[in-house]
């Protein structure tokens, strides 16, 4: 399988001649293929592409541009099973839940297909006779998308397609860690033919391309999903060019259980979105803060579904946690849990990474709960990335929403209580850009997506809010007497 990929510019496959290799999570041996380390010369030529091919671009109908979209969208359609099962050799992540990804992508990029005809203005009337007021809509430009490893089919569509359809171009610039999902997409964007151009794909190391990248003149927009210290700075960058700049990062989600009498159903919703993708996604549940007469059993319950789970590659039947992605994330996850012992947590379950025969090949970490977590601890904290759950113990609502609501992150937040007060008060006060009542971390897709404080900036991405950030307004006086 080890092939030679390339970066798609100006609607040919080409790089500069320096590659790097990518091996399956699941099986360290296994070569996925070989893929460019572009340098800035690289990106400089894809966003000179995309700036030139967005002067005709922008000028199509925006049904015209639609038309392309949805041959590339039955393409997708199509190929949902085989990307799925590429994604799940590239990334780790279990065969239902790696197909489920581009069958997502389908839903969501039909719904912005739709936009096409939603990119509206307003008319006001005049103070003065013979005077029209509107404001319009018109593409940004050149937008640099660039995404992570843990969503890496999912994460191009959000941010390609409801761009292509506003009207702007795109320089793709895909984790370093999972570039094979971009390339697929990529091909699948030549074949429904568009024209050069107008989506160009550039692969290597953020740090040596992600600063040319974001700081090029030419580039009018920036979309990224990653880090938050990554996403500081590239609006800094951004800020330089007064460039406009929409950031989604990462997350430190809360889940409060607090007079609910359904213990085990909160324990499975918690559950699914706290291990979910190995726990490698911003809006997991990290986080549990639990009415103390409570907590004994709630943790029990999250402890018999976390020895439910089984733990293999991908590809095999019955798996429902993958492995990590790397090594290196493996190492993180494992110093996190080693911190937490030391500073006196307890690990109710877990807490081990697995060895012995395929557990040997790639970096396996049984889902995680600690309990016996206070404040202060680094895994009440920072953001873990891995099937690690913690557990807190409040002794009033208050300070449930007081706990969960000092994390420097806002991304999503949950509640499980019965008390209809609790719930207004934790509509309204929790500090989060998602609010889940009731129920896990579950995004729809067609709802906004995004959050506030460190975990985003900008419009939020998905559904409605796209065109906010891939369109200016422009406002026009027209005197026509």
């Amino acid at each position: 399988m080890s092939n030679t990929y390339e970066n798609f510019i100006d609607g040919k496959w080409t790089s500069s001649g320096k590659y790097y290799d990518i091996h399956n999570p699941a099986d360290y041996d296994e070569i996925i293929g070989r893929f460019p380390l572009s340098e800035p010369r690289d990106t400089d030529a894809a966003v000179l592409a995309a700036h030139k091919a967005f002067l005709t671009w922008s000028r199509l109908l925006p049904m015209e541009r639609a038309q392309y979209v949805e041959r590339f969208v039955a393409l997708l359609d199509e190929k949902t099973n085989y990307l799925g099962e590429c994604l799940c050799m590239e990334q780790g992540k279990p065969l239902a839940e790696a197909v489920g990804e581009p069958s997502r992508g389908v839903k969501e990029c039909r719904y912005v297909i739709g936009e096409a005809t939603r990119l509206q203005g307003i008319s006001l009337p005049s103070e003065r006779q013979g005077v029209t007021n509107t404001v319009v809509r018109e593409p940004i430009g050149v937008v640099a998308a660039i995404t992570p490893w843990n969503f890496p089919l999912l994460t191009p569509l959000r941010k390609m397609i409801p761009a292509l359809v506003a009207g702007c171009t795109v320089v793709l610039k895909p984790s370093s860690d999972t570039p094979w999902c971009s390339v697929l997409l990529l091909e699948l964007i030549e074949k429904a033919g568009f024209p050069s151009g107008v989506v160009n794909l550039i692969i290597g190391r953020g740090s040596e391309i992600g600063d040319t990248l974001c700081g090029n003149p030419l580039v009018r927009g920036i979309t990224f999903t990653g880090s938050t210290v990554v996403g500081r700075r590239i609006n800094k960058i951004g800020a330089e060019h007064f460039v406009k700049v929409q950031l989604e990062m990462g997350g430190k989600n809360p889940a409060i259980v607090y007079d609910y009498a359904d213990i085990k159903t909160a324990a499975k919703s918690i559950a699914a979105a706290a291990f979910a993708n190995a726990g490698q996604r911003c809006t997991a549940v990290s986080r549990v803060l639990v009415k103390r007469q409570q907590a004994e059993e709630l943790e029990q319950a999250i402890v018999a579904i976390c020895k439910e789970y089984k733990l293999g590659p991908g590809l095999e039947k019955g798996t429902t946690i993958g492995p990590v992605v790397n090594k290196k994330a493996g190492d993180s996850i494992m110093g996190y849990i080693q911190k937490a012992r030391e500073q006196g947590a307890y690990i109710a379950v877990g807490g081990n990474r697995l060895s012995g025969g395929v557990y040997d090949k790639g970096f396996y970490i049984e889902p995680t709960l600690i309990t016996g977590v206070t404040a202060d601890m680094s895994v009440a904290r920072e953001e873990i990335f891995g099937p690690v759950l913690t557990v807190q113990r409040v002794d009033s609502f208050e300070e449930a929403l007081e706990v969960a609501n000092s994390s420097e992150y806002g991304l999503a937040s949950c509640v499980f209580t019965d008390i209809q007060a609790n719930i207004y008060t934790f509509m309204r006060e929790s500090q989060s850009g998602m609010v889940h009542i009731n129920h896990g971390s579950v995004s729809e897709s067609f709802m906004p997506f995004g959050g506030i404080k460190m975990s985003g900036l900008g419009p939020f991405s998905i559904g409605t809010t796209n065109k906010d950030f891939f369109t200016n307004l422009k406002v026009i006086y027209n005197q026509y007497i």
